[in-house]
């Protein structure tokens, strides 16, 4: 890691705010298991809530929309630094950000009478915030190739306002076309920064040589994943038969592209095959949405759940355990309760897809199993990480 900031002009913040992947990573984990455990607490009536829409909408929104973009912040304004050698945004400003996506998650639960055009422009505004922030050190170096991640936070806050429009009186049909649409292209997003990473961190991780890119397999990888984005965004699920197709084709690539990484070196290795293990559930994903188009009785959320519980959230919890130690200044090594938390995101996962596609007699049951799992993994991260993530790096170094 580059340390680019002058550890004199970090005296005054307090540790949280010296980066961004602090707050987002801790705020960001603590809600995925309190949104969890509300969604849950919720299906047994436990609990009564009335956000701003309804429940599911509440649920389906919020880890998408809510929880997503949080580590997505925390990630891309931590890695801007590293990228460009300018320093990414912190102190004020980055507690700014922090309290634009902390009261949407409150006024989106709780309305308070709120007119709910104020809150919906609340938290559309957050991913352009990012987006700003993002941008100023990229163009200041003129560094083109990481400016991807521009059009993918746009495209993302669009599909946010899909999710909108049938409370402003447009179709309820936009709400899926924008959900459906957030999860592809978190899927993409996941995708090429595995394809950045996953290789070099499984050879320095397991001491073998490196498998180098295909650029073939990389191109037409990411593009099927755009294609089916363009489709869900656009409410063009109807051509179930095309959808199949290329779900199909998707996740034969992306199969052949998790097994080049030679997954089976890093069994030994928890904060690399944690990666490699949440990347299989692009494939897993993307043939059982083939499936679902094509003759299986099972609905579209069975899909949809491999893909945002075993592929995005595995994928955040891994990397958010890796860099919070490498930012830190301490050792890539996975304490073993995170072993465990890997381990506890995968089966639930496992338990709300497969699970739920070939038993769905125990439909009910196994949702309360994957949603407690989930609670589990996240609670586990916010225990062993809220030490690092509020405390000053360990080696002394700014950051």
């Amino acid at each position: 890691m580059i340390n680019v900031s002058k550890l004199s002009d970090e005296q005054n913040l307090i540790p949280i705010l010296r980066l961004g992947f602090r707050p987002f990573f801790l705020m960001g984990a603590l809600f995925a298991f309190l949104a969890m455990a509300i969604w849950i607490l919720s299906l047994n009536n436990t609990i009564s809530v009335k956000p701003l829409n309804d429940v599911l909408w509440w649920h389906s929104h919020e880890m998408l929309f809510g929880f997503v973009p949080a580590i997505i912040a925390g990630f891309l304004l931590t890695a801007v630094q590293t990228w460009t050698g300018v320093p990414s945004v912190k102190g004020n400003r980055l507690l700014f950000l922090v309290l634009v996506w902390t009261l949407a998650r409150i006024f989106i639960l709780f309305p308070a009478g709120l007119p709910p055009w104020w809150i919906i422009a609340l938290d559309l505004a957050f991913l352009p915030l990012v987006g700003v922030f993002l941008a100023i050190p990229l163009i200041k170096v003129n560094q083109t190739r990481n400016m991807v991640f521009l059009p993918i936070l746009c495209l993302m806050s669009l599909a946010n306002l899909l999710t909108y429009l049938p409370q402003l009186g447009f179709d309820s049909a936009f709400n899926a076309q924008g959900l459906y649409g957030m999860t592809m292209l978190t899927t993409a997003l996941v995708a090429l920064l595995g394809g950045r990473v996953i290789p070099m961190f499984t050879a320095n991780g397991t001491n073998t040589p490196k498998v180098l890119p295909k650029a073939w397999l990389e191109i037409t990888s990411m593009a099927s994943l755009f294609i089916l984005f363009i489709f869900f965004a656009a409410g063009l699920t109807r051509f179930s038969s095309l959808m199949a197709a290329v779900c199909a084709l998707s996740a034969c690539l992306h199969f052949y592209r998790c097994l080049r990484w030679r997954p089976w070196v890093t069994l030994t290795t928890p904060l690399v095959w944690s990666l490699h293990f949440t990347m299989m559930f692009i494939p897993i994903g993307l043939g059982l949405m083939a499936a679902h188009f094509w003759f299986a009785p099972f609905n579209l959320s069975v899909a949809i759940h491999s893909l945002t519980v075993g592929t995005i959230g595995g994928m955040i919890l891994a990397m958010m355990s890796r860099v919070s130690l490498g930012h830190s200044g301490r050792p890539l090594k996975a304490h073993p309760v995170m072993s465990m938390a890997f381990i506890f995101i995968i089966c639930a996962a496992l338990a709300r897809s497969i699970g739920v596609a070939f038993l769905p007699q125990n439909m009910v049951q196994l949702w309360g199993l994957s949603g407690i799992l989930w609670c589990a993994a996240f609670a586990c991260f916010v225990i062993i990480y809220f030490r690092i993530l509020s405390r000053a790096r360990v080696d002394g170094k700014p950051g």
